[in-house]
């Protein structure tokens, strides 16, 4: 038994390996950058970054747009998601053709998204001249805080399939005589929704919505390809800062943004499981 342990252990042991490599010591690493001074000798400096940090007007113009950001985009997806899936899951098995397109833009390149996307929102692209034959003024969506419109929009139609998947599966646990119950007492769509089919999938609601808000959190990689380091100031992330600051080899400061901002967010999905748990009572 204990040989058998032995072999299992190094079976393990490349896995643990690259673990140690590429996340424990960069983690310890990344700790010890932000509380030095980024001098040959690594003085150290206690929380002196943070502060600094902190009373930087950038990074809490990043940290401010990232949360209004996610704050914006992780309901709508949620509530989007929610209902399409119950809408196909009404029209099942006819509904396969669309799940299977919903899902095609979370599968697709984000560099061929974002050339549809820049020409659909471009000064003279389809959605301005439609606005321009209405007798509408036309838009500059991709060089002013109107950018936050196809930012917001594109992420949506990018992950809408994937939280959609995720709800269709739980949907099928719901016992169909729930529905033909509700649908006897004369309960119409929306009673269906919330007053049966969404207490019995709270806890994958609740995943759904973990994942809508984490995914929030890499809209980066659109903003930066579409407006660059320096965007608009409505949508300069966090992660533009803290790319800005890499760019210029300061380490310190990108480290201590890193840990604050993983402070943040582990103190707001700490108090949404809370939520969770109470509402499961």
């Amino acid at each position: 038994m204990f040989r058998k342990g032995r072999v299992f252990l190094l079976f393990l042991l490349p896995g643990l390996l690259l673990l140690l490599i590429f996340y424990v010591i960069p983690l310890f690493s990344g700790i010890f950058y932000s509380v030095t001074d980024g001098s040959k000798a690594n003085a150290f400096v206690g929380l002196k970054n943070y502060e600094s940090l902190w009373q930087n007007k950038m990074f809490q113009l990043g940290l401010k747009n990232t949360l209004e950001l996610s704050v914006i985009s992780a309901p709508i997806l949620w509530v989007a998601s929610f209902f399409l899936a119950l809408l196909l899951q009404s029209i099942s098995p006819r509904g396969g053709f669309f799940r299977s397109s919903a899902l095609l833009p979370y599968l697709a390149p984000s560099s061929a998204m974002l050339l549809v996307w820049l020409v659909l929102f471009d000064y003279g692209g389809p959605l301005n001249r439609v606005a321009d034959a209405l007798g509408l003024q036309r838009v500059m969506w991709l060089e002013s805080d109107a950018l936050r419109v196809p930012i917001i929009v594109m992420f949506i139609w990018k992950n809408l399939g994937f939280c959609m998947v995720i709800f269709l599966a739980a949907l099928q646990t719901v016992p169909q005589s729930l529905y033909e119950y509700a649908t006897l007492e004369g309960g119409g769509f929306f009673v269906k929704a919330f007053r049966v089919a969404l207490p019995h999938i709270l806890p994958t609601a609740f995943l759904v919505f973990v994942l809508a808000w984490i995914n929030t959190f890499k809209i980066f990689k659109e903003v930066y390809i579409i407006a660059g380091s320096y965007p608009d100031r409505s949508v300069y992330t966090l992660q533009h800062y803290m790319n800005n600051m890499f760019s210029r080899l300061d380490y310190q400061m990108v480290t201590a943004a890193a840990y604050s901002f993983a402070v943040i967010v582990l103190v707001l999905f700490a108090m949404l499981f809370l939520l969770q748990r109470r509402a499961a009572q």
